[in-house]
């Protein structure tokens, strides 16, 4: 697919970078000459070095051959006229990052009508609704949503002493009841796909699908579901501090907001009367103190320099917060936030980079590919696959155990009139179901590819 993005600081370079692996044919468009040069020199993508509202500079892209057109500058209002010019010059579907909390939902829907936008995205939103999703199930450190979520992949880490490890995955279900299955699992840097005589281990990130009702229940049975956050301190005013300081006081949630710069102070306050805004830096570890982390239910990190949240929330944990989510930019910090023990760590970035790749197999789901759903997992080690069966599948029928799938590949669920299955080895893959499929090493484009 032919697909050109405006603007590759952050966000854009990692949206780039996810395209391009998925085989897409990429050009970047900016008008840093240092940052088109550092994309050349990384990725075999052809750079246009220039104004991404420029007519020139878009002809120069060659605008009219886009199947994808994403802007993700800095600036909402550049994006939103980039992508306006681009569609009048022959681009098909156009994107555009859009931050602003003052674009609400209703003026958003006008600006997309009249620009002719395919999409808006708003990576903080995107991000805080993923935090307001794991404050709802504390016990997750993510959670993915299939068929209008009728189906769900949450991840959790096991601690120490947990009642699933020692156990074979084979005697799991018979010793508690809800219908589950453990479709994956993340130990150090490997990732297996395990089978029933699989036995965890301490320390251990597994995926685990399940009925959206049966997961309570399995957690309950298995004593590692915490109580559900109703006080949550927030560190940090930015963007996604607002948006999820609404979510959270919209349900009734406790929301405190600690920021160092006193005008975001009295924007938060004026349009959040149900939080409180505190003054302050939360780097300084008394405030924290003070103004109660250790009765809260939540500590997230949502400051603008990704080693302070890190830091804060190592700090936040030791006191025995019982759920910490901090927000990480930098994939080698990620990476390092895991391995000093924080278990919920959130990439706007990431986000919004999954959310056009499972647009880009969208599409070219309507040109016959079958995948409908695409999510990474696992730290982007894994990816979970939701594929509609067409008639042209040939192993409809056969139960799942006598079909010869290929190496690193399981079938995690079946949706079959709206309802969940959880498979085992007698159930049947049928025309007109949906199947979740995960993967761990293959780019599947097709149900098909998941048989040797």
């Amino acid at each position: 697919m032919y697909i050109i993005i405006v603007g590759c600081g952050k966000i854009g370079s990692t949206i780039l970078a996810d395209l391009v692996k998925e085989g897409h044919n990429v050009i970047a468009i900016d008008n840093d000459p240092e940052v088109t040069q550092e994309i050349t020199n990384i990725y075999d993508v052809m750079t246009v070095q220039g104004n991404g509202t420029d007519c020139n500079t878009l002809n120069e892209a060659e605008v009219h051959r886009a199947e994808m057109f994403i802007a993700a500058t800095p600036s909402d209002e550049l994006n939103m006229l980039s992508c306006f010019l681009a569609k009048k010059m022959g681009a098909q579907n156009t994107i555009a990052r859009i931050r602003n909390p003052e674009y609400n939902l209703e003026s958003l829907g006008f600006l997309k009508q009249h620009l002719d936008l395919s999409m808006a995205i708003n990576p903080e939103m995107l991000a805080a609704k993923e935090m307001y999703n794991i404050l709802k199930l504390p016990s997750a450190v993510k959670i993915e949503t299939f068929s209008a979520r009728t189906f769900e992949i949450i991840e959790l880490i096991l601690k120490e002493g947990s009642k699933l490890t020692g156990v074979k995955l084979m005697n799991l279900r018979n010793k508690y009841k809800a219908k589950f299955l453990i479709c994956v699992v993340r130990r150090g840097d490997e990732v297996f796909i395990p089978d029933g005589n699989f036995v965890l281990q301490p320390g251990d990130k597994i995926g685990l699908t399940a009925e959206p009702s049966e997961i309570q229940k399995f957690m309950r049975a298995v004593g590692i579901d915490k109580k559900q956050a109703k006080n949550v301190m927030i560190l940090g005013g930015g963007k996604i501090a607002y948006y999820l300081a609404n979510m959270l006081t919209g349900t009734g949630y406790g929301v405190k907001i600690i920021e160092q710069e006193k005008p975001k102070c009295d924007a938060l306050s004026a349009s959040l009367p149900n939080a409180v805004v505190i003054h302050g830096d939360g780097a300084q570890q008394e405030l924290l103190l003070e103004e109660g982390l250790n009765n809260v239910d939540a500590f997230v990190s949502l400051t603008g320099m990704d080693e302070e949240n890190i830091l804060i929330s190592i700090f936040a944990a030791s006191h025995n917060v019982p759920t910490v989510i901090t927000k990480v930019n930098r994939n080698e910090l990620g990476s390092m936030a895991s391995r000093l023990g924080l278990d919920c760590v959130i990439s706007p970035k990431e986000i919004m980079s999954d959310v056009l790749v499972q647009y880009a197999r969208a599409l070219e789901n309507s040109r016959g590919s079958n995948v409908e759903t695409l999510y990474n997992i696992m730290d982007g080690k894994a990816e979970v696959l939701e594929f509609n069966v067409k008639n042209d599948f040939k192993s409809t029928g056969i139960p799942l155990k006598n079909l010869k799938l290929r190496s690193g590949i399981l079938i995690a669920g079946i949706i079959r009139d709206r309802k969940p299955i959880i498979p085992d080895g007698s159930d049947v893959i049928l025309q007109k179901d949906k199947v979740i499929v995960l993967t761990k090493n293959e780019h599947l484009n097709d149900l098909s590819d998941i048989i040797k």
